[in-house]
């Protein structure tokens, strides 16, 4: 399988060789998870130089998705304000087929994450909120990672996942809330601001453990 048209980065079979899959999840996939996808895309194309992400698949998707309809034009002025794309976006729907095929899923909110369990395909080993897995990846000592110019990006990314996924019962959040990315849906464009420095400030140890690379912005 590949990913759907104009959705991501990289082509490929999760699971097999070259390609690492990682799916962003949140209510709508109007707002959240689009500034994730698309914060993630640039990231990597600034830390690689590569805009087929090293292999990474970034995708995104709505438990409540508003099936094929545009990103929230104040989601777009944050992804604008980074320099981020935001062309081309249209919401979907979450389905199995997009949780059975991810190597690593990063919700919103624990509901979110707990909605991606519960459909089962043992997601649970690989289903974090992101706010969640940046607190486990900033624990782990990336000597302890496949070498990304030896061993390749992909293969980094799964030992990522897997190390995570160990620390999770060791290293717990100071708060209920500190897992959480709250909803700007309706909200004036000063929150979306916000929300989108949140995110971003939670996606750049992660994607900087994902390559091997800090940022060069």
């Amino acid at each position: 399988m590949t990913a759907p048209e104009g959705r991501g980065i990289g082509t490929g079979v999760t699971g097999i060789g070259d390609t690492f899959r990682i799916l962003h999840v949140s209510t709508g996939n109007v707002c959240r998870s689009p500034i994730t996808e698309r914060l993630t895309r640039h990231a990597l194309i600034d830390r690689l130089g590569d805009p087929l992400g090293g292999g990474v698949v970034v995708e995104s998707a709505g438990t409540w998705g508003h099936e094929g309809a545009p990103m929230e034009s104040n989601a777009e002025t944050v992804l604008a304000d980074f320099g981020a794309d935001a062309s081309g976006f249209t919401g979907r729907e979450l389905l199995d087929d997009h949780v059975i095929r991810a190597d690593l899923v990063l919700t919103a909110t624990r509901d979110h994450r707990a909605q991606v369990i519960s459909m089962g395909h043992s997601a649970g080993l690989r289903t974090f909120t992101l706010k969640e897995f940046t607190r486990l990846v900033r624990a782990i000592d990336p000597a302890t990672l496949p070498d990304p110019l030896d061993d390749g990006v992909v293969e980094r990314a799964r030992a990522l996942v897997r190390a995570a996924a160990a620390l999770r019962g060791w290293r717990l959040a100071p708060s209920a809330e500190a897992d959480e990315v709250y909803d700007p849906y309706g909200a004036p464009l000063p929150f979306f601001r916000s929300i989108g420095d949140e995110i971003h400030e939670a996606l750049d140890p992660v994607v900087t453990a994902l390559t091997g690379v800090t940022a060069r912005m």
